[in-house]
């Protein structure tokens, strides 16, 4: 690298090309190898960028990691954890918009307009990869790994948003609970976890305001899945029983919710916390 030439934003000594000081709680320092290991670039791709540092910071469970309306500093991968994405109505509700996790990217959507459209709270203890606004477009030049790990991680990011709608387009609150179950099997198989077994970091007020009932349907709803044995439910522990079953509803209509229902009488209630 040229260390001659310096960004907006940057301080240079030597061959070492500084990143615009982060100053947050529990933060500590990483280098942007780092961010590319956690997004599954390959060893060649971060020789360059075991140079650069950017700042790591801890997020506790029930912290805030940024607030709806606030001005945005900073872009965020999620190293470890899950954070709720959600935007709050004038008379309080929180309405649920995505559940985001490791190697998954935080704040890219307030780029264009430099303040954060949504909220994002920790679900658990999580920790994040910081980078400064001002460093995302110089660094995207200079590593071009960088970039195209941003691009990835945007367009995944995109279709994250599709499965909310996949999901609300659905009538029957079984067949949401379903689709919503599928989707987070599929994150988990694509993290390398089981994606027959799912810990759910999220309350069922939560999961009932991302998919668009009252909370008590969404007890209902884990009760009936797990009555037509197609799930296990342990408190927040759900193990899917029979993934082709579960696909099958997730494509099901209103008419085959409710003649399951008639032939799935007198189960025992399963309570989610």
């Amino acid at each position: 690298m040229n260390s001659s030439i310096a960004m907006p934003g940057h301080q240079t000594q030597g061959n070492v090309m500084y990143l615009t000081a982060l100053v947050g709680t529990e933060a500590t320092r990483s280098t942007v190898s780092d961010v590319l290991r956690l997004m599954g670039a390959g060893d060649a791709d971060v020789q360059y960028a075991a140079s650069v540092p950017v700042s790591m910071r801890r997020v506790r469970a029930g912290e805030t990691l940024f607030h709806e309306g606030a001005h945005a500093e900073s872009i965020y991968f999620v190293r470890s954890g899950t954070f709720k994405i959600f935007r709050t109505a004038a008379d309080g509700y929180e309405q649920v918009l995505g559940f985001v996790g490791r190697t998954e990217v935080l704040g890219f959507d307030a780029v264009s307009t430099n303040d954060h459209p949504t909220e994002a709270v920790a679900l658990e203890d999580c920790s994040v990869y910081v980078l400064p606004m001002r460093d995302l477009f110089g660094l995207a030049e200079r590593c071009s790994a960088f970039g195209r790990v941003v691009h990835l991680a945007v367009s995944d990011a995109l279709a994250r948003q599709c499965e909310l709608a996949d999901v609300i387009a659905a009538v029957a609150a079984e067949v949401r609970l379903a689709r919503f179950l599928l989707h987070l099997s599929h994150r988990m198989a694509a993290c390398g976890q089981s994606p027959r077994r799912l810990l759910l970091r999220m309350t069922r007020r939560d999961i009932a305001s991302y998919l668009g009932v009252a909370h008590e349907t969404v007890s209902r709803s884990f009760t009936t899945l797990a009555g037509w044995r197609l799930i296990d439910v342990d408190n927040r522990e759900v193990t899917i029983v029979d993934m082709k079953g579960l696909h099958a509803l997730s494509l099901g209509t209103r008419r085959q919710i409710d003649e399951a229902s008639r032939r799935c009488m007198a189960h025992p209630a399963v309570v989610l916390a």
